[in-house]
């Protein structure tokens, strides 16, 4: 698989990572099965997905000590990635930046992930009650001792929350600048995919200008691009998309052209290509600097992922691409 690299580190890693979170959080509970994640971890790396995508949250804990049973055997052929910052209550989440908590929490991750050093440490969110330059100075203490390569920032702008005349991400690109003048910042995730382009217009730029990686979080749009979801299927309670406004029934049928499209996008490059491999293809060409990071628990759809590295897009695909409808959700 094809290399990119990440930041002002120069870590190398496959263009097509593997985003852990659906083995054990946020999806449907149901259909979690440790040993068949596991296989699905240890196929990602066997296909050159070397970037493993988790955090302490995730569970919590129980997704870096899946990523740890292979990290434990392969701990050479992966690029790990973990965020701290965030706590998990009975209902609800707070953030904790406070310099003491993210030295343990880091300390913990290490164990739970079964190896001496975490490739990429993210700030999950940042604590309203403590300043930014503080918690991005203790995660930089981390490197300097050798605990942690790499720094990086998760984006902040919540869909629903942006303030009037403000872009969805300019409250990540103010934090970007606060941290940069503490220790440089080698990766930004955040959400980017056909369904969801928000990054393109300032935060992606941003990154390319200054040498930033780039994660592509959801890039498949929380399964909907993959042409695999039926409108009205339902969600079960603990599934995210069973809140999500995007994934009504009513608003599921809307955004069905934008499949459409991705299908007959698809069907121009031969049979075996599929509507994701197109969706996970549009986020490559945005830059050498991005990375998609497809969230999968399956070996199946890990393969089907990683195979979309090979797939070049023409000019004439991301101009449809780019004609295909704004996605729809019940707010609109």
């Amino acid at each position: 698989m094809e290399r990119r690299t990440i930041g002002a580190a120069a870590l190398a890693v496959g263009a097509v990572g593997l985003g852990c979170m659906p083995m054990s959080w946020a999806y449907s509970s149901s259909r979690q099965r440790g040993e068949e994640s596991v296989r699905a971890v240890h196929r990602a790396l066997d296909l050159g997905s070397t970037l493993l995508d988790t955090a302490d949250m995730y569970g919590p804990f129980t997704n870096e000590l899946l990523v740890g049973r292979v990290l434990k055997e392969r701990r050479q052929d992966a690029f790990v990635s973990t965020k701290v910052g965030l706590l998990v209550g009975e209902q609800h989440i707070v953030a904790n930046g406070r310099p003491g908590y993210v030295k343990r929490a880091c300390d913990a991750s290490l164990r739970r992930l079964q190896t001496d050093v975490i490739d990429l440490y993210q700030l999950h969110r940042a604590d309203p009650e403590v300043p930014v330059e503080e918690t991005w100075g203790a995660m930089a203490e981390l490197v300097q001792a050798g605990k942690v390569r790499a720094l990086g920032l998760c984006a902040v702008g919540a869909r629903g929350g942006r303030r009037s005349g403000t872009r969805l991400h300019d409250g990540t690109i103010r934090q970007l600048r606060r941290v940069q003048q503490v220790f440089p910042v080698s990766a930004v995730q955040a959400e980017l995919s056909v369904w969801s382009p928000e990054a393109l217009e300032t935060l992606l730029p941003w990154c390319e200008a200054r040498g930033v990686g780039f994660l592509s979080a959801m890039p498949l749009g929380n399964g909907f691009l993959t042409g695999t979801l039926t409108p009205g299927q339902g969600f079960e309670p603990d599934d995210v998309r069973a809140r999500h406004p995007r994934f009504t029934a009513e608003m599921m049928a809307a955004n069905q052209p934008i499949v459409v499209g991705l299908r007959r996008i698809a069907a121009r490059h031969g049979d075996g290509v599929t509507p994701a491999q197109v969706a996970l293809a549009w986020v490559l060409a945005q830059g050498r600097h991005v990375v998609a990071v497809p969230g999968a628990k399956q070996e199946r759809w890990v393969t089907e992922n990683a195979g979309a590295e090979g797939l070049r897009l023409t000019a004439e695909d991301l101009a449809e691409v780019a004609e295909l409808p704004r996605a729809r959700g019940s707010w609109d």
